[in-house]
This record gives structure tokens, C-alpha cells and sequence, in this order.
């Protein structure tokens, strides 16, 4: 049997287990519900693949825990295949948005980003056993914080990454392209002091945070070069205690986008240059870079030209994609490590309420994987 005809037989049971994930909901932000969603998906690839030969659970604090999962293969050599279980959705999404699958559409909360990338995962792993190809070990690492930057997971995923023959990240893909650039993230916080006052009373006596905050933020704004990729968006703001005081406190918070570490250090350069008009005004700048860009190392270049060859072999065309999303593959990245991102479904719709799966798609992307695993032996 071919790679292909064993994962198109595969789809049913495939979808079954989608199902169950994406009916169990995990908002970043719930830790009892990711406890939860953690030990389905633990459940899950110990019924799909036996006992692991290791496993280790990193404790997440407040936010979702982190579990490795390492199987043994058959050939030298290590391969990471990482995935986040948690999503952007709160609970109860669910009840008014039910997992469906209609007119080979398949969706609910969190289907595209990314459950169904973690079955592809686990089933690809699956399918390497059942076909007897040779496979080098694979450790699978879920973490449950990457919608809200990874500030748990991070350290585990960039010392898993670490001496792995490659890293597939099982993001959604863009329309079927891989990801094999994105963007770099910086969050940052504004913060003006000012003085209070009345307004009417003692206009002159008060130095107002608010109208300071307004001149800081065109500046902040006008640090934006889509030419060179960077994007800047305001996309907080917030203020003052009434209309008829001189405002002592206000706050904005910024996103940043960059394509390359250059552009990383020009911002970092305007938010320390920022400072008020008003010299009884103070501003502080709390916050950074969340992520590093994602950028065409050699050693991804080299694996993405492997995948295109596989995908080649399989009979259709595999195509590459830069995106201003950033996922975990950034840090692998940023590190100069071999990664491929968007592995994972074909679709559209993240952090949307049209969010959907094709689900004609997924054994082509499970064969994908399959085929590649297979070639990295």
C-alpha cells in the first residue's frame, strides 16, 4: 500500500479524533481546561501509538503545561514535531458554534488552529509503523500558551529543538503553502505620567497624560515601514479618571511587526527615544520582542527543498509562503535551526468565526509528512 492510499484510508478515524479535540475546549487563559485538553491529546497519541519510550511534563504555572513525548525510530537522528493545544476561543464557544462537517468543510473552535494539526501529527507517526518505512525517532512537544506568546513554553521548545534533524511545526498552512518566513513580534506598553488638575478650575496646573499619550502615539505610529516589513498598530489605548480633569495616568499597547533583526533594533532605538513635550510629563516603555522573525536560514532551505521532493514524489506541487503571523517556529528559526512551519491543515479562518478545514486536504498533508519523516531517515 501506497503513503498516500494508507492515509486517504485513514481519514475516517482521522476525523474522529478531531472531532474529540476540538469538542474539548482550551482557551489559553483556562488552566483547568487546558489540564484537561493536555492529558486528551496525552491519551490520545498513547491509543494511537502505544506507550511512549519517554515522556516529561513541564509545569506551566498559570499557564498551559508542556508535555514531551519521544518515540523511537528506526534510523539515526531526532525530528521535533510541535504543536500548541491551546486556542483563542473562551469557553462556551462551543454551544453556539458546534464542531460540523458539511460539503467537505470541516468546523468549530480551534479546528484550523490547530487541532487538526496535531492528528496529522500523530497519525503521520502512525502511519510510518503501520507501512514499515524506515523513520528516525520523533519527539512530540504540546505546549498550551502559544496564543499568548509562548512565555512558558519557549525555553522547552528552543532546548528540544536543540541537535534535531528538522523541526515541523504543524501550524495551518496558507491555502497549502508552507511558511517558511514570518515575521518577528514586539509587544509593547506605553505609559504616561502627568499632572492632575481641574480642568475648569486650574487648567494650567495640570499637565495632562492623555493629550501627551495623543502626540506619542502619531510618533510611535510613523515608526512603521511596510517597505521594509515592519507594521505598527496602536491597538490599545486607554486613560484619564473624568472629562473634567487633566488626565494623571494613560497607556497604550502596541504591536510591532518586523521581517528582519534590523528593523528589530530601529524600534527598539524610537521607543527608548520617546519623551513628552511637557516636562512635568514622564513616559515609560515596558514590554519587547516576543519573537524573533522567522527568516530562510540555509539548514530550512535545504528542508524545504526535501518536502517540495516529496511532495514532487506524491504528485503535486508544494509551494512556500512568507506570512506577518508569527507562530514557535520563529524561535527554532531564530536560532538557525532547520524548521518548516504550516505542515498542518488546509483551510482558512484562524481566530475567526468562518475558521474551517478542507477536509479533502488532510491526507495529502499527513502523506506530506509521512514522505518526509521517511526522507530525513
Amino acid at each position: 500500500m501506497s503513503i498516500e492510499e494508507w492515509s486517504r484510508q485513514a481519514l475516517p478515524a482521522m476525523l474522529d479524533d478531531i472531532r474529540a479535540l476540538v469538542e474539548l475546549e482550551t482557551p489559553s487563559h483556562d488552566k483547568p481546561a487546558l489540564v484537561r485538553g493536555l492529558r486528551a491529546v496525552r491519551e490520545l497519541t498513547a491509543e494511537r501509538l502505544g506507550p511512549p519510550a519517554g515522556e516529561t511534563l513541564h509545569d506551566g504555572g498559570q499557564y498551559g503545561d508542556v508535555l514531551e513525548l519521544r518515540y523511537a525510530g528506526t534510523a539515526p537522528g531526532e525530528v521535533l514535531l510541535l504543536g500548541h493545544y491551546d486556542t483563542v476561543w473562551p469557553a462556551g464557544t462551543l454551544a453556539a458554534w458546534p464542531f460540523a462537517i458539511e460539503d467537505g468543510r470541516m468546523t468549530g473552535p480551534g479546528v484550523f488552529d490547530m487541532k487538526t494539526g496535531l492528528v496529522q501529527a500523530i497519525w503521520a507517526v502512525r502511519g510510518l509503523r503501520e507501512l514499515g518505512l524506515p523513520h528516525p525517532g520523533v519527539r512530540f512537544l504540546f505546549n498550551g500558551d502559544e496564543e499568548i506568546g509562548s512565555l512558558a513554553s519557549r525555553p522547552r521548545i528552543e532546548a528540544a529543538s536543540e541537535g534535531m534533524l528538522a523541526t515541523l511545526v504543524f501550524e495551518a498552512s496558507l491555502r497549502g503553502a508552507l511558511k517558511t518566513s514570518r515575521k518577528g513580534v514586539g509587544l509593547f506598553d506605553v505609559t504616561v505620567t502627568g499632572v492632575e488638575a481641574h480642568a475648569g478650575l486650574d487648567p494650567a496646573a495640570g499637565a495632562s497624560a492623555i493629550h501627551a499619550l495623543a502626540e506619542l502615539v502619531t510618533r510611535i505610529a510613523a515608526g512603521a515601514a511596510p517597505e521594509r516589513g515592519t507594521t505598527v498598530n496602536v491597538g490599545l489605548i486607554s486613560g484619564g479618571s473624568g472629562r473634567n480633569v487633566a488626565a494623571g495616568l494613560a497607556t497604550c499597547g502596541v504591536d510591532v511587526r518586523v521581517s528582519d533583526f534590523a528593523e528589530m533594533a530601529r524600534v527598539d532605538e524610537l521607543f527608548a527615544g520617546l519623551d513628552a513635550a511637557d516636562p512635568r510629563v514622564t513616559v515609560s516603555v515596558t514590554g519587547g520582542w516576543n519573537r524573533p522573525p522567522m527568516t530562510p536560514n540555509p539548514p530550512s532551505q535545504r528542508l524545504f527543498k526535501e518536502a517540495q521532493a516529496v511532495a514532487a514524489g506524491q504528485g503535486w506541487t508544494l509551494e512556500e509562503a512568507a506570512v506577518g503571523g508569527a507562530s514557535d517556529g520563529n524561535f527554532v528559526s531564530g536560532l538557525g535551526r532547520p524548521v518548516l512551519d504550516g505542515i498542518g491543515a488546509v483551510g482558512d479562518g484562524a481566530h475567526a468565526r468562518h475558521e474551517h478545514v478542507l477536509v479533502g486536504h488532510i491526507p495529502e498533508r499527513t502523506a506530506l509528512t509521512i514522505g518526509l519523516l521517511t526522507a530525513l531517515a
